[in-house]
């Protein structure tokens, strides 16, 4: 124990004084977790513009899926993952959770949503919950369309066939990309053809198809029609030497309508995520303040957040 509390003491004491993160070299490059969903992009994309603006080196680490992301973070190769939805990645996170080499920070968006769904003209005609689906499989042609191989709803609709949960043991998963999937939904919404997929808020998804989410998959997507929390992960050990850093994603929540104004931007006005973020900081400068709240620049400084979103302005055609 005199050992453990010496070590203890002599770190403790190399830490710096102040809540800046120049005395850690490790602390001034940030690698964040990238999956590929527009979701995602824009919370990554206003994260990087901030940070690049306070002195730091960010890097985008893509990956197939989630379970690479904890992976990589078991690792130490990711720093910080603004993805990690609950309840439906928590078996994912668990065993990482359980050893402390991922660590939740906090929740970045509330009130989000992450379960089965269909066009509203499916709904009107009777397929309204998961145990109405296998009356349908006719006309669904006994597919589910999901997302990329090892999603986290793609594992909880495997789960589902596997068991013949709600009789759907004759299903078949099709694994693909967010873009891939909601390319059948258009194209299937277009002709009136039957479709379940896998749905979320906030996604520019909800104001562009008439679709409604599934009841009575709790079990497997969460109550209340897949209810979900987004949380902000980081690898062991960064919350301790990179306080700065760990303020800054701390503050770091969004809204759903924030998310969707700023996507809609980039999957419907073909804006690129860094302008698009940029153009909604330059328009919301009290909201970069909150994010900004009690942030230094990398070597210690005091931002004036008001004026880092008002120079937005300058950057935007960039």
């Amino acid at each position: 124990m005199k050992i453990l509390s010496y070590t203890c003491l002599l770190l403790c004491l190399a830490l710096p004084a102040r809540a800046d993160d120049s005395a850690a070299s490790a602390c001034r490059t940030v690698t964040i977790g990238v999956v590929d969903w527009t979701d995602l992009h824009v919370a990554n994309g206003i994260a990087q513009e901030l940070l690049q603006r306070l002195g730091y080196r960010v890097e985008l680490s893509e990956q197939p899926a989630t379970p690479q992301i904890f992976s990589q973070m078991d690792a130490a190769a990711i720093d910080v993952f603004l993805g990690y939805w609950t309840p439906a990645m928590s078996e994912i996170a668990r065993p990482y959770f359980q050893q402390n080499s991922v660590l939740n920070l906090t929740g970045n968006l509330q009130n989000a949503r992450w379960t089965l769904a269909v066009p509203a003209y499916l709904y009107d005609q009777g397929l309204q919950s998961f145990g109405d689906i296998v009356r349908f499989s006719e006309q669904l042609d006994g597919r589910i369309y999901g997302l990329e191989k090892g999603s986290s709803g793609n594992a909880a609709v495997l789960d589902m066939i596997r068991q013949n949960a709600f009789g759907l043991q004759d299903f078949t998963l099709i694994e693909t990309s967010e873009r891939l999937m909601l390319a059948q939904v258009r194209g299937r919404s277009r002709r009136h053809e039957a479709i379940v997929f896998l749905g979320w808020q906030p996604h520019p998804m909800n104001q562009h198809y008439e679709m409604r989410y599934l009841s009575g998959g709790d079990d497997y997507f969460g109550p209340d029609y897949g209810h979900a929390t987004v949380n902000t992960t980081v690898r062991r050990g960064f919350s301790v030497n990179c306080p700065n850093l760990t303020r800054f994603f701390t503050n770091l929540t969004f809204t759903a309508p924030m998310e969707e104004a700023i996507m809609d931007q980039t999957t419907n006005g073909f804006v690129p995520v860094d302008r698009a973020v940029r153009i909604w900081m330059h328009a919301n400068p009290q909201q970069v303040s909150q994010w900004l709240d009690g942030i230094t620049d990398i070597d210690g400084n005091p931002v004036d957040a008001l004026a880092l979103a008002q120079a937005m302005e300058v950057t935007l055609g960039r």
